[in-house]
Protein backbone atom coordinates (compact mmCIF):
# COMPACT_ATOMS: atom_id res chain seq x y z
CA UNK A 1 0.00 0.00 0.00
CA UNK A 2 2.88 2.76 0.76
CA UNK A 3 4.10 1.50 -2.31
CA UNK A 4 1.48 2.54 -4.37
CA UNK A 5 1.13 5.30 -2.26
CA UNK A 6 4.86 6.31 -3.03
CA UNK A 7 3.92 5.76 -6.68
CA UNK A 8 0.99 7.56 -6.81
CA UNK A 9 2.98 10.62 -5.08
CA UNK A 10 5.95 9.92 -7.43
CA UNK A 11 3.17 10.54 -10.71
CA UNK A 12 1.68 13.48 -9.10
CA UNK A 13 4.66 15.33 -8.49
CA UNK A 14 6.09 13.73 -12.57
CA UNK A 15 2.87 15.41 -13.54
CA UNK A 16 3.29 18.70 -12.02
CA UNK A 17 6.72 19.20 -12.91
CA UNK A 18 5.63 18.46 -16.18
CA UNK A 19 2.86 20.56 -16.21
CA UNK A 20 5.03 23.27 -14.87
CA UNK A 21 7.48 22.65 -17.91
CA UNK A 22 4.88 23.08 -20.29
CA UNK A 23 4.12 26.11 -18.66
CA UNK A 24 7.15 27.26 -18.80
CA UNK A 25 7.72 26.78 -22.53
CA UNK A 26 4.19 28.61 -23.12
CA UNK A 27 5.86 31.89 -21.67
CA UNK A 28 9.22 31.51 -23.58
CA UNK A 29 7.07 31.12 -26.94
CA UNK A 30 4.77 34.36 -25.94
CA UNK A 31 8.01 36.40 -25.37
CA UNK A 32 9.53 35.12 -28.42
CA UNK A 33 6.30 36.24 -30.43
CA UNK A 34 6.22 39.64 -28.77
CA UNK A 35 10.00 40.13 -29.38
CA UNK A 36 9.00 39.64 -33.23
CA UNK A 37 6.33 41.84 -33.28
CA UNK A 38 8.73 44.42 -31.82
CA UNK A 39 11.28 43.94 -34.90
CA UNK A 40 8.88 43.82 -36.55
CA UNK A 41 7.43 47.23 -35.82
CA UNK A 42 11.42 48.13 -36.12
CA UNK A 43 11.25 47.48 -39.46
CA UNK A 44 8.45 49.07 -40.57
CA UNK A 45 9.52 52.30 -38.78
CA UNK A 46 13.02 52.11 -40.33
CA UNK A 47 11.32 51.31 -44.21
CA UNK A 48 9.18 54.49 -43.68
CA UNK A 49 12.20 56.41 -42.69
CA UNK A 50 13.86 54.92 -45.77
CA UNK A 51 11.03 56.34 -47.91
CA UNK A 52 11.10 59.91 -46.53
CA UNK A 53 15.16 60.33 -46.45
CA UNK A 54 14.41 58.89 -50.79
CA UNK A 55 11.51 61.64 -51.03
CA UNK A 56 13.94 64.50 -49.35
CA UNK A 57 16.86 62.89 -51.98
CA UNK A 58 14.14 63.80 -54.64
CA UNK A 59 13.03 67.33 -53.93
CA UNK A 60 16.88 67.70 -52.77
CA UNK A 61 17.76 66.74 -56.62
CA UNK A 62 14.71 68.37 -57.81
CA UNK A 63 15.59 71.57 -56.21
CA UNK A 64 19.46 71.31 -57.83
CA UNK A 65 18.22 70.98 -61.49
CA UNK A 66 16.10 74.00 -60.78
CA UNK A 67 18.65 76.15 -59.84
CA UNK A 68 20.98 74.79 -62.43
CA UNK A 69 18.17 76.23 -64.78
CA UNK A 70 17.81 79.36 -63.40
CA UNK A 71 21.65 79.62 -63.84
CA UNK A 72 21.64 78.98 -67.30
CA UNK A 73 18.81 81.60 -67.94
CA UNK A 74 20.57 84.45 -65.85
CA UNK A 75 23.79 84.26 -67.17
CA UNK A 76 23.86 87.45 -68.99
CA UNK A 77 24.74 89.25 -65.60
CA UNK A 78 28.40 88.54 -63.75
CA UNK A 79 27.09 89.24 -60.81
CA UNK A 80 23.76 87.18 -61.12
CA UNK A 81 26.50 84.13 -62.60
CA UNK A 82 28.57 84.62 -59.23
CA UNK A 83 25.57 84.55 -57.09
CA UNK A 84 24.19 81.26 -58.74
CA UNK A 85 27.38 79.55 -58.98
CA UNK A 86 27.55 79.90 -54.59
CA UNK A 87 24.30 78.73 -54.78
CA UNK A 88 25.30 75.81 -56.73
CA UNK A 89 28.72 75.12 -55.15
CA UNK A 90 25.94 75.25 -51.17
CA UNK A 91 23.99 72.73 -53.18
CA UNK A 92 26.60 70.45 -54.10
CA UNK A 93 27.76 70.58 -50.70
CA UNK A 94 24.17 69.39 -49.50
CA UNK A 95 23.87 66.86 -52.47
CA UNK A 96 27.08 66.05 -50.73
CA UNK A 97 25.91 65.45 -47.54
CA UNK A 98 22.20 64.01 -49.34
CA UNK A 99 23.95 61.51 -50.88
CA UNK A 100 25.93 60.80 -47.63
CA UNK A 101 23.52 60.25 -45.91
CA UNK A 102 21.88 58.40 -48.45
CA UNK A 103 24.81 55.52 -48.27
CA UNK A 104 24.38 55.72 -44.62
CA UNK A 105 20.71 54.55 -45.55
CA UNK A 106 21.09 52.33 -47.95
CA UNK A 107 23.71 50.63 -45.85
CA UNK A 108 21.79 50.63 -42.84
CA UNK A 109 18.76 49.34 -45.34
CA UNK A 110 21.10 46.31 -45.70
CA UNK A 111 22.14 45.64 -42.30
CA UNK A 112 18.08 46.15 -41.58
CA UNK A 113 17.56 43.52 -43.93
CA UNK A 114 19.98 41.16 -42.97
CA UNK A 115 18.78 41.72 -39.26
CA UNK A 116 15.24 40.93 -41.06
CA UNK A 117 16.64 37.64 -42.75
CA UNK A 118 17.99 36.70 -38.92
CA UNK A 119 15.08 37.20 -37.46
CA UNK A 120 13.28 35.49 -40.33
CA UNK A 121 15.32 32.46 -39.90
CA UNK A 122 15.06 33.08 -35.76
CA UNK A 123 11.47 32.86 -36.38
CA UNK A 124 11.08 29.99 -38.30
CA UNK A 125 13.47 28.41 -35.43
CA UNK A 126 11.18 29.85 -32.89
CA UNK A 127 8.61 28.38 -34.74
CA UNK A 128 9.76 24.95 -35.09
CA UNK A 129 10.73 24.74 -31.64
CA UNK A 130 7.28 25.57 -30.92
CA UNK A 131 5.73 23.03 -33.34
CA UNK A 132 8.10 20.72 -31.28
CA UNK A 133 7.42 21.72 -28.20
CA UNK A 134 3.77 20.98 -28.82
CA UNK A 135 4.09 18.06 -30.00
CA UNK A 136 5.75 16.94 -26.85
CA UNK A 137 3.36 18.57 -24.82
CA UNK A 138 0.79 16.56 -26.95
CA UNK A 139 3.21 13.15 -26.05
CA UNK A 140 3.19 14.40 -22.15
CA UNK A 141 -0.59 15.02 -22.26
CA UNK A 142 -1.36 11.60 -23.38
CA UNK A 143 1.38 9.64 -21.23
CA UNK A 144 -0.44 11.66 -18.44
CA UNK A 145 -3.65 10.51 -19.45
CA UNK A 146 -2.20 6.73 -19.79
CA UNK A 147 -0.80 7.33 -16.71
CA UNK A 148 -4.34 7.99 -14.88
CA UNK A 149 -6.18 5.69 -16.29
CA UNK A 150 -3.34 3.14 -15.21
CA UNK A 151 -3.96 4.89 -11.52
CA UNK A 152 -7.67 4.80 -12.32
CA UNK A 153 -7.39 1.36 -12.87
CA UNK A 154 -5.16 0.52 -9.49
CA UNK A 155 -7.39 2.33 -7.83
CA UNK A 156 -10.64 0.41 -9.12
CA UNK A 157 -8.20 -2.89 -8.23
CA UNK A 158 -7.29 -1.81 -4.24
CA UNK A 159 -11.09 -1.32 -3.90
CA UNK A 160 -12.26 -4.57 -5.55
CA UNK A 161 -9.87 -6.03 -2.90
Amino acid sequence: MDKFKEKINSLRAESDANAQRAENAEAELKKAREEIIVKEQEIISLTNKISLLEAEVERADKKISDLKSAKEEEESTSNTTEALQRKISILENELDTTEKNLKETTEKLRQTDVKAEHFERKCNTLESDKADLEKKLEELEQEFKKKNEELEATLKQIDEI
